[in-house]
């Protein structure tokens, strides 16, 4: 009996000729969200929960954007300092810590402020699952390539992929795209750094004797000393152990992060090799603890400032250091000034047990890059929010009067209430109270 694959028909298939004749995919929606990272994703799954269309678009061919794929396994910034450690950030993060943490998913750390390690395998399936489960149409694995602004108001997006262009409706959409991809086409007016804004390569490594790994500040200490024979970049780093894993994550390298596509490419095998360098220097050095280390994975390269929104007001350094609240605060965090503006250090500057530091709407919306609608579906002056969701890390200038530049996983702009669609109008919780508001204004 032959089998049924034998039995297979084939049919010949050519191209239509002639520009213009392969009609793109068309798709309609309430919310189109160009990023899938930590931001797009959380400002996808608050719009779908309020129960509107959603479809939400990604470069890469599946979603979790830099927090699964770089292999980061770290949030920054959620929680407030010692010895209280006010949770700041809520949202999407509630759910995360609800589902993962009984699963032994999650490791709370806490220091001088409370970080989390998360599975990052673990994480990316949960957000698959949430985003099924609510109804949101995926569209990965495309290139923006065209924005269209009718009257100061965005319209729709033009995408090509493999299975041919797509093109999107929507009423509104959110840029975390994490370069301000969405903004940038629509010719809408972005910022760029005065000088390189370093970005890492993520990567774990197996095989390691938790019981042996070295004291907070020596690996920094030994990439400070021997960095320069070495020819690394950063000259400090640290490792995070997920105890009982037998596993670190490794954030020890400084690589370029350019937005030419060539250099990109030659970014990320540049530092890969920095890694390897570096893991070959633990084993010698901390043979107890990375003797056997291997790595399991390296990351997609993490990425920090590289072209950002020009939001209508740019927080300073002096706003952040003094904690100053704003009227239209939508995020909140205590987490330091930090900026990779160095090949071979960065800037750690941090802030006492009751600080925190707020982010107005205005500064992460565009000029006029979406539109908010009241009931009636009149379009209001200046246009919506979209968001920019950054990294993990908050990156400022030095200048105690330069602008500040921080959005990312600890930041309720992008991964909490406040974005598009989102329960912006939520009560604010202890930290954003009118005592904070009258220490904000002093």
């Amino acid at each position: 009996m032959p089998h049924a694959l034998t039995e297979l028909s084939l049919a010949e298939v050519t191209r239509p000729a002639g520009q213009g004749s392969e009609p793109p995919h068309e798709i309609r929606a309430d919310v189109c969200v160009v990023g899938a990272g930590i931001a797009g994703l959380s400002a996808a799954i608050e719009s779908a929960r309020l129960h509107r269309d959603v479809v939400l678009v990604d470069s890469l061919p599946l979603i979790g954007g830099q927090m699964v794929h770089s292999l980061i396994g770290l949030f920054c910034g959620v929680f407030g300092n010692g010895p209280e450690y006010r949770q700041l950030t809520h949202g999407i993060f509630d759910d995360i810590f609800r589902d993962l943490g009984p699963a032994g998913d999650l490791h709370f750390q806490p220091g001088h402020t409370k970080t989390v390690y998360y599975n990052e395998v673990a994480l990316g399936r949960w957000l698959e699952r949430t985003i099924r489960s609510l109804g949101v149409k995926t569209v990965l694995g495309t290139v923006l390539q065209r924005a269209d602004l009718t009257d100061g108001r965005m319209t729709g997006i033009e995408l090509a992929s493999r299975y041919g262009n797509v093109t999107i409706a929507a009423h509104g959409f959110v840029d975390a795209s994490g370069d301000a991809a969405l903004t940038w086409q629509a010719g809408l007016p972005c910022w760029v750094p005065e000088r390189p804004i370093y970005g890492s390569q993520q990567v774990i490594v197996e095989n390691v004797d938790e019981s042996h790994k070295p004291d907070w500040g020596e690996i920094d200490a030994l990439l400070a000393a021997r960095g320069d024979e070495h020819g690394l970049l950063r000259r400090g780093g640290l490792a995070f152990f997920f105890p009982g894993r037998g596993t670190a994550v490794l954030n020890v390298t400084h690589i370029e992060a350019p937005l030419d596509p060539v250099a990109a490419s030659r970014a990320q095998f540049d530092g890969r090799d920095q890694a390897d360098t570096v893991i070959a220097l633990l084993r010698s050095e901390f043979p107890k603890a990375f003797g056997e280390a291997r790595v399991r994975a390296y990351g997609y390269p993490g990425r920090r400032q590289t072209r950002w929104i020009k939001g209508r007001h740019q927080l300073t350094t002096d706003q952040v250091r003094h904690g100053t609240w704003f009227e239209d605060a939508v995020a909140r965090t205590a987490w330091p000034i930090e900026l990779h503006d160095r090949s071979d250090g960065y800037v750690w500057e941090m802030f006492g047990p009751d600080h925190v530091h707020y982010v107005p709407l205005r500064a992460i919306r565009a000029l006029r890059a979406a539109a908010c609608h009241d009931p009636a579906g009149r379009a209001q002056p200046g246009g919506g929010r979209p968001v920019r969701g950054r990294r993990r890390r908050r990156a400022v200038q030095r200048a105690g009067d330069g602008p500040v530049r921080r959005h990312g996983r600890g930041c309720r702009a992008c991964a909490g209430p406040g974005g598009p669609g989102q329960r912006a109008r939520r009560r604010p919780g202890p930290a954003a109270r009118p005592a904070d508001r009258e220490r904000g204004r002093k």
